[in-house]
């Protein structure tokens, strides 16, 4: 089990306006971080791009501990065979830049449908992904996405999420609870925490309203980080935030004040 502070990551989308790749790798080690996520940034990389960074990752002691990148989702019925040819392709890019875990996504919502046959289809196709997954060495997490953020997206809460996966019933494909997504439609968060923590590996944080500091928003983060302590949560933390000021120190505060309530 990994120690407090190797259990942090950042998804590193969030600083892409404010500099370059290099920079913000750069940064985010500077800040103490040993991870960072990524939206398939790889796949605008040439081959040069992508040995350059992954020798700059290797020099900070950084890894890659998630990446999203497919168009597909899984909650369409008309996709799965298309679905599984595009996760192999996720793979193999994600192999290439050391990565082994992938975020999935389910796609939107098909009122033609409906709800039980999305929710059946998803858990049919994740079946079947996960044979793939298990024969390369891979895990997956399924992440909901509010319908303030996209509201065409279909599996909009972490409890359904959860669902899905303990009908799935494999170690390999688990839950990412983004705590952001969930309070902006659902709220609950603490509840949910107990309710569902056993099928999370990943947490997102990003306060409410603005995607912000946590602490700058209405969402209680020495709470939620209590909870976890206390339902003995030993998953992955990944900051999600727009840091409001210098994103090293935003990202440092944001680390240790988590820490010391995780501690």
């Amino acid at each position: 089990m990994p120690n407090l502070t190797d259990r942090f990551s950042v998804m590193i989308w969030v600083l892409r306006k404010r500099a370059a790749f290099e920079q913000n790798l750069e940064t985010v080690a500077h800040a103490g971080y040993k991870h960072i996520e990524l939206i398939g940034e790889f796949w605008q990389w040439t081959d040069a791009d992508r040995e350059r960074y992954l020798a700059k990752m290797a020099s900070l002691g950084l890894t890659i501990d998630a990446t999203t990148g497919m168009k597909l989702g899984f909650a369409d019925p008309a996709a799965g065979d298309a679905y599984l040819v595009e996760l192999q392709r996720l793979i193999v890019a994600a192999k290439q830049v050391k990565c082994n875990r992938l975020i999935l996504m389910s796609g939107k919502v098909l009122p033609e449908v409906g709800d039980e046959s999305q929710r059946a289809a998803s858990i049919a196709t994740l079946k079947r992904a996960d044979a793939i997954l298990a024969a390369e060495g891979m895990t997956a997490l399924l992440e909901p996405i509010d319908r303030l953020e996209n509201p065409t997206y279909w599996m909009d809460g972490v409890e359904e999420a959860a669902t899905i996966t303990r009908a799935v019933g494999s170690p390999r494909i688990r839950v990412l609870y983004d705590l952001y997504h969930e309070q902006r439609t659902r709220g609950n968060l603490v509840e949910k925490l107990e309710k569902i923590l056993d099928q999370v590996d990943v947490i997102h944080v990003a306060d409410v309203p603005r995607r912000s500091d946590p602490g700058t928003g209405e969402i209680a983060w020495p709470l939620v980080y209590r909870k976890l302590k206390a339902f003995n949560y030993k998953g992955m933390i990944a900051m999600e935030f727009y840091p409001d000021g210098d994103a090293e120190t935003a990202l440092r505060k944001a680390r240790l004040e988590a820490e010391q309530e995780l501690g």
